[in-house]
Parts: C-alpha cells; sequence; structure tokens
C-alpha cells in the first residue's frame, strides 16, 4: 500500500472537491445494506470501486485517485469516509474475513478526541499517515471535534493460510461481496443485495399497516421476498 500513502495529496485534492460539491453523502435510497446503520450519526461515504465493480461518478470525478488504485490489485473496495463534528460509528464488527481495513488520513482534526478504537487499542487520524487493522474486532470511532474527518478508507486482500481458504475468500468476495455494490449517483449501478434491501426497508416500514389490511397479502408478500433471496443464491451463487 505504499503507493497508496505516498500519494495521500492526490487522494486529498479530490476528496476535499468533492465535499466542496456535496458529493460525500449519505445514501439516498437506503441502498447501501452494509452501512445503512452508520448513516443515523452523520457518516458519508463517496464510493471510488467496491468488488469488481467501478463507478462512472468515481471516474468522472476522480479520475486521478481511481487510477492510481488501479495500480495495487490487492485493493477490493474503496471509498472516502467523512465523519463530521461530534460524528460517531458505533462498536460493530465485519462479518467478513477475507479483508483487512486500510485507512489514510486526508484532511483531519490531527486531535486524540478523533480517534478510532480497535479491540480496546486506541489510534487517532494523523494527515498523511495510514494504518491497517482487522475489522472483524470490535472497532468504533467518534470525532469529539468541530472539524470533520475525511478519510480514504480499503479493504485490502487478507492473506490466508492456505490455498483453499484463499479461494474461499475470493469466492466469497466475487459472489456476496460484489452483490453489495451501492452508487454514488444514479448511473452506478446498484446490486442485488442493495435493491432487495430497498424493497426491504420499504416492506419493513409497512408491515404493520399490510398485516393489519391484509393478513394474507402480508404472508404472500413475505413469502415472496424470500423466495426472491433464495432463488438469488441457487442461480447466481
Amino acid at each position: 500500500m505504499e503507493l497508496i500513502t505516498e500519494n495521500w495529496r492526490v487522494f486529498r485534492d479530490e476528496a476535499c472537491s468533492l465535499v466542496e460539491q456535496g458529493q460525500i453523502k449519505k445514501t439516498e435510497k437506503n441502498n447501501d445494506v452494509g452501512f445503512n446503520s452508520f448513516f443515523k450519526y452523520g457518516w458519508k461515504r463517496f464510493y471510488l470501486k467496491w468488488y469488481g465493480f467501478e463507478h462512472p461518478s468515481a471516474l468522472a470525478s476522480c479520475p486521478r485517485s481511481v487510477a492510481i488504485l488501479k495500480k495495487v490489485k490487492c485493493i477490493k473496495a474503496a471509498m472516502f469516509a467523512e465523519l463530521p463534528p461530534k460524528g460517531k460509528l458505533n462498536a460493530h464488527r465485519d462479518p467478513f474475513a477475507g479483508s483487512l481495513r486500510y485507512h489514510l488520513r486526508l484532511n483531519t482534526p490531527n486531535s486524540a478526541k478523533c480517534y478510532i478504537d480497535v479491540d480496546g487499542q486506541r489510534y487517532w487520524w494523523k494527515d498523511g499517515e495510514s494504518v491497517i487493522f482487522d475489522e472483524t474486532f470490535v472497532h468504533e470511532a467518534r470525532n469529539d471535534t468541530e472539524q470533520a474527518r475525511l478519510i480514504l478508507s480499503c479493504d485490502i486482500t487478507r492473506p490466508q493460510k492456505n490455498r483453499l481458504l484463499q479461494s474461499i475468500a475470493e469466492w466469497l468476495s466475487n459472489k456476496i461481496m460484489s452483490a453489495a455494490v451501492s452508487p454514488n449517483t444514479p448511473a452506478d449501478k446498484t446490486g442485488f443485495i442493495n435493491r432487495l434491501g430497498t424493497i426491504y426497508w420499504t416492506y419493513d416500514n409497512n408491515k404493520k399497516k399490510l398485516k393489519g389490511w391484509n393478513k394474507n397479502v402480508y404472508l404472500i408478500t413475505k413469502c415472496t421476498l424470500l423466495l426472491t433471496i433464495a432463488c438469488y443464491f441457487i442461480f447466481h451463487l
């Protein structure tokens, strides 16, 4: 990841330009299943790549950043992530052990009050520096300052103990993680999991009304959603 760290100013400049344009933002259609809960406390993102998918919006707005990322084959996903003043990410752990998380500080408060805690070990971001951690451990982030924190966050391939584990991780990466691609703009692709997530969110918000109106329709709708999920995994994986 040295090439990425060395070019931190390139990423910083394009990320700051996105901030000025208001393009680093939360999802507008609840179509980012993996991070929907993060938006509650102000977290925002802009995808540069996601497990085999390129975002046309990233190519148009961040051509230099995208070009550099393409040179590093171990990077599976990359995004600019902003945590506003007084923002936070509650304690959580990622379920996929096929990657490690890389953070590159671009424009941060450079303060111990803006930090990430991984399994009890606290680290605070400093502009131009990078850190890699295991996101399967419980971690949380807080920004108790008056300045937003802007970083580049990447999923990078986790070295496995043998070829079998490596093959399993690659399969999950190509089939499951890729289906969770989320758009920056309508021109970008929305993966099956996120399309289904949008449907479920709408259904979940209205299920009590639907169940009260007609229980049979409610059950049919629920079974249809479950059947759709099953069919996807049967015929696409």
